[in-house]
């Protein structure tokens, strides 16, 4: 099959972006990416090195369309609680409103999720007065259900904070799951009707191994990481993740949104850079995913490049595994 004039190329070039939130709103693609800033920082396992202070909309009236940076849609100045490192965001349609679901650092150097809305799908964003309560660590995907309900998959290890909130409040010294410890999966909750707030107390899911037994930390090849995102496919939940130090995308399946899951297989291997981190998304009837890699840098970690390309779905859920270099 072909590819599309723009599949696996950056989409665009005179900014550096990455972790795309894509969707479809009235007929046209947005793409809600974080906006890394063109800085020469050393690279540490707790992310210093990504300094994101605003956020970029990219639309595209089709795949084949010039993609188009609609400016910035919201600052870390406009935020009164944000500190610094506004990471990967997401959006969701609803009540008439888009909504930017975004994860920051508050006044004392705790991530946390906040919501901001418009009535452009473009921004400008208007954000709420502050985080959502009970809110903590990065990387939310939110997802809108059939039935109208919200929920919100969130959480990363290591810079994402998420295993320092094993206890249930944030503990920066936490011991990190290891070995044939169960490992840690992301947050999901549900948003009541107005996007203020959570309806119940955030839970950690479940990923499953083909036995039937949680993964364990020690499995880096299939456990998660961080970059959740909850695609449905005839019916059943589709938990697609990073590994983060092994580099892949995989993906997990259950009948409820709130699994658990059971691991499937991957969905993408390795990209240039250390981060790998997309969206999938259905077009017209066929299925696609975004995703980023460092090439347009020359492979610096943080400075990185949107990209997308067809994904093979069969009639039986199962992905093809993508070889993003193929």
């Amino acid at each position: 099959m072909m590819r599309r004039s723009n599949e696996r190329k950056p989409l665009v070039k005179h900014i550096y972006t990455a972790d795309p939130s894509a969707h479809v709103f009235n007929g046209k693609i947005y793409i809600y990416p974080s906006h890394d800033e063109d800085l020469d920082l050393p690279d540490d396992d707790d992310g210093g090195q990504y300094m994101m202070v605003d956020y970029h909309v990219l639309s595209m009236d089709d795949l084949d369309s010039e993609c188009i940076d609609n400016g910035v849609a919201l600052s870390f100045s406009d935020v009164p609680w944000v500190s610094k490192q506004m990471w990967a965001p997401d959006a969701v349609y609803k009540n008439g409103k888009y909504y930017l679901v975004f994860p920051a650092k508050d006044k004392d150097g705790i991530f946390r999720i906040g919501v901001a809305s418009s009535e452009s799908p473009v921004g400008p964003f208007v954000p709420q007065d502050n985080y959502i309560e009970g809110s903590y660590s990065v990387d939310p995907a939110v997802f809108s259900d059939d039935d109208g309900r919200t929920y919100l998959y969130y959480g990363g290890l290591w810079g994402g904070q998420l295993e320092m909130w094993q206890s249930g409040s944030f503990n920066k010294d936490e011991k990190r799951p290891e070995g044939d410890e169960r490992a840690l999966g992301p947050m999901f909750a549900e948003f009541n009707d107005d996007m203020t707030g959570f309806i119940s107390k955030p839970k950690n899911l479940t990923i499953l191994d083909e036995r039937g037994e949680p993964l364990k930390a020690s499995d880096e090849e299939r456990r998660y990481f961080e970059g959740p995102w909850l695609h449905k496919f005839n019916g059943k939940y589709y938990l697609s993740y990073s590994t983060g130090s092994t580099h892949y995308i995989c993906y997990a399946v259950s009948d409820t949104p709130d699994g658990p899951f059971t691991y499937k297989g991957r969905v993408m291997e390795p990209v240039i850079g250390w981060t790998t981190h997309h969206s999938i998304l259905e077009i017209n009837g066929e299925w696609y995913l975004f995703y980023h890699d460092s090439e347009l840098s020359g492979g610096n970690n943080h400075k990185r490049c949107v990209k997308y390309t067809r994904l093979n779905i069969d009639s039986d859920g199962n992905i093809e595994t993508i070889k993003p270099y193929d």
